[in-house]
């Protein structure tokens, strides 16, 4: 099971430099490392000397790169896809739509990356895998669609199970599976077969999220105010998808002891700059990159004191809202949304009240 990577920060602040500076490290400790990069620029090329391509390939002892080109990463998903379909129908009606005919929409980048990710941390043959993404909302969002894309799957099904469609359809979808589908369905079938591994996976990177042993981001920041201020502002966001950060990488220059104490109670690690091909006092700064006990997770549950309790760093009470919809807690915060599945001892129960205390939103029922 590989642990993944990702640097979030401001662009200029060095994040590609200290991906690169990561792998290197930890591939010389014994590590087997994938440097993953969805840079189309040639920049991460120049700092590794090698342009990596779509497919991977190894720059070094234990170090291998790819450059996540969504275009021919489409094109291999496609071909899943039309194996599933024959899996599933009789008559396959997408045989003859090709991959390489297919263009880009907007959003399928991020989607077939994050897709592309799971595959290489499923084929077993990395230790660690470094994500050289965007570093931004983009990057967060990347890392949020299996939570997203699990509440669509299960609100618009029940939507639909609901619906008068769904009624009219239910007494022939037996006949019409058996006619047209390689297997007999009932309407409960319908509603749920399909979506099953979709869901497996979704649940699958879920699960993965949630664990900072597996997938963690850390902050890299330098003394400029606008490269802190965005990088405090990437702290919050963060946590509406899950993903904990570990800890604050300080890039060229000395650390500011005033502007690194805001970032308590993460660790806040300094950086030498760079000197020409010399990549080694880099690689001797960085930190071990294992989470350390003080890092706050993003969603607590206390059920013992009926609370949950999300940790939104940097944000403000006026910037958060919190709703409730039926079952499902719903907060806003830095130009993100996430919902809240309660456990089942809290689940359908009203909330009472909510408070902001300590960077926490502590929600009572």
């Amino acid at each position: 099971m590989a642990q993944l990577l990702t640097f979030l920060g401001k662009g200029g602040v060095g994040r590609t430099t200290v991906a690169i500076a990561t792998a290197k490290q930890m591939a010389a400790q014994g590590s087997r490392v994938l440097f993953a990069s969805q840079d189309a620029s040639p920049a991460a090329g120049v700092l590794l000397g090698v342009t990596p391509g779509p497919e991977v390939q190894t720059i070094g002892a234990n170090l291998s790169a790819v450059q996540l080109q969504a275009a021919p990463l489409l094109e291999r998903a496609w071909e899943e896809v039309k194996q599933l379909e024959a899996k599933y129908l009789r008559s396959p009606i997408l045989k003859n739509v090709y991959g390489q005919e297919l263009s880009i929409l907007p959003g399928m980048d991020k989607a077939l990356a994050l897709y592309a990710l799971r595959e290489f941390e499923n084929s077993g043959d990395y230790d660690v895998i470094i994500y050289d993404g965007q570093g931004d909302l983009t990057t967060l969002r990347t890392f949020g669609i299996p939570e997203t894309m699990s509440w669509y799957i299960r609100r618009f099904r029940q939507v639909f199970i609901e619906s008068d469609l769904g009624r009219t359809i239910a007494p022939f979808v037996q006949p019409v599976s058996s006619a047209v589908l390689n297997m007999s369905w009932s309407f409960d079938d319908l509603t749920q077969q399909p979506t099953q591994e979709a869901n497996s996976i979704l649940d699958e990177g879920r699960a993965a999220l949630a664990d900072p042993n597996r997938v963690a981001a850390y902050l890299v920041t330098t003394s400029d105010e606008s490269a802190i201020a965005t990088a405090k502002y990437l702290w919050g966001s963060a946590q509406q998808v899950n993903l904990t950060v570990s800890g604050v990488i300080w890039n060229q220059g000395e650390v500011d002891p005033e502007a690194a104490a805001s970032f308590a109670p993460l660790s806040v690690t300094a950086l030498p700059t760079r000197e020409g091909d010399d990549w080694q006092a880099l690689m001797d700064a960085l930190p071990s990159f294992r989470p350390g006990s003080n890092v706050p997770k993003p969603v607590e549950f206390d059920v013992n004191n009926n609370q949950i309790r999300v940790y939104l760093p940097t944000f403000s009470k006026n910037e958060v809202k919190l709703t409730q919809y039926g079952t499902e807690i719903t907060i806003e915060a830095g130009d993100q949304r996430r919902n809240i599945n309660p456990p089942a001892q809290l689940r359908g129960r009203s909330v009472r009240g909510a408070k902001f205390q300590d960077g926490y939103l502590i929600i009572s029922f």
